[in-house]
């Protein structure tokens, strides 16, 4: 629950959010990022990160107005159970597909009986010094799931998708929807920068903001912000590192070599 409320203010505020992609353990990486982003994006599904490593990003994340987003392994209750108590904002589910899919995301957030959440937060309780039905009741109204994008499936069923109550945003997965689509490796094939666009048009015709994780060069990224993309993961933090040392050696050797 923490930070939430700055994110999705800007959200509401038509601001766009910045962020990136954590994939490292260490939470100094989010701690020495986060005062420079609006959320820091920490991947379960394709990392080994712990839950133990989860909280570290939390906490090198309060103090700043960074909100933290988990992507989990998959669309289960198990596994976004202790996320949410934890204290994440926002619980990223991968390769959804249908409308009761999303269902499902939203019921895993939410307490019974609005949802199938069981009680034991933490963290977010200030560790048992709040609870009951308002605690309960503000958490319900705060946390929220983030369904990913990223299948052919998903974009037919899309309208029935953004119409599912307490749905706040989704998120567009470029990869796997290029895969999905049958043009693995190409997220930039017209073909896919269609489905995105169209993606962005109905997210907007519902008020439901849409974000996409990419990287590139700025001026592509500003593209996805002047297309409508209302929240930006901008690469990850491993990319972010080897961009910038590739950048420094090869300006420097080239100006070497000049000598």
């Amino acid at each position: 629950m923490e930070n939430t409320v700055p994110f999705l203010d800007k959200l509401k505020r038509g601001q766009v959010c910045l962020g990136t992609c954590i994939t490292f353990t260490d939470p100094t990486v989010t701690e020495a990022l986060a005062e420079s982003l609006d959320f820091v994006w920490v991947d379960m599904e394709h990392n080994p990160v712990t839950l133990t490593a989860v909280q570290g990003h939390l906490l090198a994340a309060k103090g700043t107005e960074a909100t933290v987003l988990v992507r989990v392994a998959c669309n289960d209750p198990v596994l976004i159970k202790p996320i949410l108590d934890m204290g994440a904002a926002g619980v990223i589910v991968p390769l959804v597909r249908t409308a009761e899919d999303v269902r499902r995301a939203v019921a895993a957030c939410r307490y019974m009986p609005e949802g199938v959440r069981g009680y034991g937060p933490r963290r977010p309780s200030s560790y048992g010094r709040r609870g009951g039905p308002d605690y309960m009741r503000a958490a319900d109204a705060s946390v929220f799931p983030i369904p990913q994008i990223e299948h052919v499936d998903a974009l037919n069923n899309l309208d029935e998708i953004l119409a599912v109550p307490g749905l706040v945003t989704v998120v567009v997965g470029p990869n796997d929807l290029a895969g999905s689509l049958g043009y693995p490796g190409q997220p930039r094939h017209p073909e896919v920068l269609r489905a995105i666009d169209t993606i962005l048009a109905k997210g907007r015709a519902a008020g439901i903001p849409v974000g996409l994780g990419a990287g590139g060069e700025p001026d592509e990224l500003v593209g996805w912000v002047r297309k409508g993309v209302s929240w930006l993961s901008i690469g990850a933090d491993f990319w972010l590192m080897v961009r910038a040392i590739t950048q420094l050696t090869t300006h420097i050797r080239a100006h070497a070599q000049q000598q």
